[in-house]
């Protein structure tokens, strides 16, 4: 049965789950009745991260149908019915037992060509998973047409369903980048303002935050049950990152305590030990249920080396992608955890000790961009990077959010400032974190208030929308002071809330050329040439099916080697 029988081990670290390599032979095709996948396969399939050579399968096997006896295996081929079969191999039951929480990564590098689509699925005894679609990366140097990016981020379960992934698991696209907030650490986010009865839960702590392993992989299971989430991880490779709510709200490091900061967690006050235990279950959960090519060091002395996760993907000579960590590393809230949202600021926003990447990460990204040798440079950026400010009619501009890059201005100024002295073209920003679309210009002096192509002008940033979590306006209703409050209701009543909004943004912010809070959604980015394209779509979140129409909202191209923007008509 078996030609040969290669096991694969991590590099001293869990990097992915051994498996041995079996003989790949075309199936036939079944005349058997079907079990149903889920009996075993409760949660589905997913890939990611990419490479000229692989991907990474992930799956997870239900606690109920595991056995020490049973083996895992899986099937790669050309084809959806597996009759040009390419590879198969097989997994001992002790290496998806319950210290996994019965999870699966497995890495396929070496094993695959370059920029192919391939079919793959498991099988667990005589049950067979959903069948998977995934795509490996192309060769470096290679000469590609276009590179089409889907873009998702801040999905909290409790705020609506997941139209907006059943829509994207339709779309022709290559990869798909998720900006962070895969789950939210909470039972109901106290800053939503629309409750979903029907997805409401209980963490297994009784907590309404996590604070356990046991409820982080909870949550993961909970979030990765949807059947809609599933549909688009079964059909695309997605590249993940994290923000905040893989851990806590708002979260950074506290360098005062050597411990996570999480202001707004039920362990905000908490031993530093308790916080640091809390930062390692969340990295250790995210690592289980993520199919991504990262290290994971469970013993290591300090979170900071169990597990890193930024890291470079290389689409032939057309485009380089940075997937960044902005939450790790960062030191706090320049003006204290009562001065986070709309706010006057303070002056430490612009103190060298603020940090978003840590040096360590900052010299990595700048490094990587002023170098590289691809035609479009990508930041996989999770918080927003430009300047963002509200006025009021006395004049006043408020910051809206000091979690995002305006709390580390320093840091943003010396990035941009680095990007534009080596003389970098076609540098592209694709964000999430606000909850709104947005398209803007990228500046190293945001005072300055032209947006003419010169020193200060260095790219384009195009934010994506939450697929079901509260807008950006919807937040800053429950933010706002009552007179400020009033204010913008007055102004509603004079106009619709999408104009105004929309106006009011770019007057008090010149670089953003669009901007939309009111829909829920994705974006798709396609990088050709000649040009790079940002589609922003509407999937209404209130409408749990699979075939929820989509509208598209905006499309703004950006021409090579040209910083501006053009609507497409």
């Amino acid at each position: 049965m078996t030609t040969r029988r290669q096991f694969l081990q991590g590099a001293g670290c869990s990097l992915l789950t051994p498996f041995a390599v079996l003989a790949a032979r075309p199936q036939a095709p079944s005349t058997s009745t079907v079990t149903d996948p889920a009996s075993v396969f409760g949660l589905s399939v997913a890939s990611g991260d990419p490479s000229p050579t692989g991907v990474v399968l992930w799956t997870r096997v239900n606690p109920e149908a595991w056995s020490p006896q049973t083996p895992l295996r899986f099937e790669v081929a050309r084809d959806a019915e597996f009759r040009r079969p390419v590879l198969a191999g097989e997994i001992a039951a002790a290496e998806f037992a319950a210290d996994r929480d019965y999870t699966v990564r497995v890495d396929l590098q070496q094993h695959l060509a370059p920029q192919q689509r391939y079919y793959y699925r498991f099988w667990h005894g005589a049950v067979s998973s959903r069948t998977g679609r995934c795509r490996t990366a192309p060769q470096a140097g290679a000469t590609l047409s276009s590179l089409r990016l889907g873009v998702v981020t801040c999905q909290d379960f409790t705020n609506g369903y997941y139209a907006a992934f059943a829509q994207l698991a339709q779309e022709d696209v290559d990869f798909v980048l998720h900006l962070g907030d895969a789950i939210y650490e909470t039972t109901g986010a106290g800053f939503q303002r629309q409750p979903y009865p029907d997805r409401v839960f209980s963490l297994p702590s009784g907590q309404p935050a996590a604070v356990n392993l046991s409820d982080f992989r909870f949550l993961y299971r909970k979030y990765r049950s949807d059947p809609l989430f599933q549909q688009a991880l079964e059909q695309h490779t997605f590249i993940f990152q994290w923000d905040d709510h893989e851990t806590a709200n708002d979260c950074y490091w506290d360098y005062v305590n050597d411990t996570l900061g999480a202001p707004d967690h039920p362990y905000a006050a908490g031993d530093p030990e308790q916080l640091r235990q809390l930062k390692r279950d969340a990295q250790q959960a995210w690592f289980e249920y993520i199919p991504a090519r990262v290290t994971f060091q469970p013993n290591a002395a300090h979170p900071f080396e169990t597990l890193s996760i930024y890291r470079r993907f290389t689409f032939g000579q057309l485009a380089d992608v940075f997937v960044t960590d902005q939450r790790t590393y960062r030191s706090p809230h320049p003006c204290g955890l009562e001065e986070r949202v709309v706010t006057r600021g303070c002056s430490d926003q612009n103190s060298e000790l603020q940090t978003m990447l840590g040096e360590t990460q900052r010299d990595w990204f700048i490094a990587g961009v002023t170098s590289s040798n691809a035609q479009w440079k990508i930041w996989s950026n999770e918080t927003f990077l430009g300047q963002f400010k509200l006025g009021r009619r006395d004049g006043q501009k408020l910051f809206i959010n000091l979690d995002a890059w305006d709390g580390y201005e320093n840091e943003r100024a010396a990035i941009l400032s680095a990007i534009a002295a080596a003389g970098v073209q076609n540098f592209i920003a694709l964000t999430g974190d606000f909850h709104s679309y947005m398209a803007a210009y990228l500046k190293v002096d945001y005072s300055q208030r032209s947006n003419r192509p010169g020193p200060n002008l260095v790219g384009v940033e195009f934010m994506t929308p939450a697929v079901t979590s509260s807008t950006l306006i919807d937040l800053l209703l429950t933010l706002l002071p009552s007179d400020d409050l009033a204010e913008l209701q007055a102004e509603e009543a004079r106009q619709p809330s999408k104009f105004y909004f929309e106006n009011l943004a770019k007057f008090a912010n010149p670089h953003v050329q669009f901007f939309n809070s009111q829909e829920w959604g994705y974006s798709i980015v396609e990088f050709t040439p000649e040009s790079a394209t940002y589609s922003a779509y509407s999937v209404a979140k209130s409408i749990n099916s699979a075939v929820a129409p989509r509208r598209l909202i905006r499309q703004i191209r950006v021409p090579s080697n040209r910083i501006t923007m053009q609507d497409v008509v």
